[in-house]
C-alpha cells in the first residue's frame, strides 16, 4: 500500500511521504495568511508524517509529530478565542526577556531529547534529531501564540532539516524543508509587516 514511487532525478517517494508534502505546504501557507484552517492541516500532516519518520527511524521527529497535533489542537484554540476580549490572536514580537528563556528551553529540551534518543533507540543522528526536534516544538509553541519569532526559528530549524532528510534518504521530504524556508522567510516578511502595522493603527 505503501509502495515505493519514481520521481524526477532518479529520487524516490512513498505515497505516504507525498501525502504528507502536500498537507505540509498548504498548513505553512495558510499560516503565512493567518487562516485558522491551517491547524487543521497541521494535525493531518502530522499525523502521516508520525509514519515517515517512523520508518525512517526518525523516532525524535516522529514523537514530535504526536506533539505537533496536541500543540496544533491548542494552537487552533488561541488563533480563534486568546486574544482581547475573546478575539482573534494578533501578531507580536517577542521580549528580551521572552527570547533569552526560548533560546535557554531549547538547550534544555535538545539535551533531554538527546539523551532518550542515544540511551533508548537505535537512531544513528540522535545530536541532529533531538536538537531539531527541540527547535521545531519550540517553533510551533510560538507559532500558536502568533508570535513572529517563530518564523525566525523555522528558517535555522528548516535549512538543517534539509540535510537531515537528504543523509536518511527522504528526497521530498528534503525538497518540503528548502520550500519551507522559502515559506518562512516570507512569513516573516508578512509578519513584520503586520507588526508595523498594528504599532502605526
Amino acid at each position: 500500500m505503501n509502495q515505493s514511487l519514481p520521481l524526477v532525478w532518479g529520487w524516490i517517494t512513498t505515497p505516504l511521504e507525498l501525502c504528507s508534502f502536500v498537507l505540509a505546504i498548504i498548513t505553512v501557507v495558510l499560516n503565512i495568511k493567518q487562516i485558522h484552517w491551517a491547524w487543521l492541516f497541521s494535525i493531518l500532516s502530522s499525523a502521516l508524517y508520525g509514519l515517515v519518520f517512523f520508518d525512517a527511524k526518525l523516532y525524535g521527529d516522529s514523537g514530535l509529530q504526536v506533539v505537533f497535533i496536541l500543540v496544533s489542537v491548542w494552537g487552533w484554540y488561541q488563533w480563534l478565542r486568546h486574544g482581547e476580549n475573546q478575539e482573534s490572536l494578533a501578531v507580536t514580537r517577542m521580549q528580551t526577556s521572552q527570547r533569552v528563556l526560548a533560546m535557554f528551553a531549547w538547550i534544555v529540551i535538545f539535551v533531554v531529547l538527546y539523551l532518550l534518543l542515544k540511551l533508548a533507540t537505535d537512531t544513528d543522528v540522535a545530536i541532529a534529531d533531538g536538537f531539531l526536534t527541540a527547535g521545531s516544538l519550540l517553533g510551533q509553541l510560538l507559532l500558536s501564540r502568533k508570535k513572529l519569532e517563530n518564523w525566525y526559528v523555522w528558517i535555522v530549524v528548516d535549512v538543517m532539516y534539509v540535510g537531515l532528510y537528504l543523509y536518511k534518504g527522504l528526497m521530498l521530504t528534503a525538497l518540503l524543508y528548502a520550500i519551507f524556508v522559502i515559506l518562512a522567510i516570507a512569513g516573516a516578511r508578512a509578519w513584520r509587516a503586520v507588526c508595523k502595522q498594528e504599532q502605526i493603527s
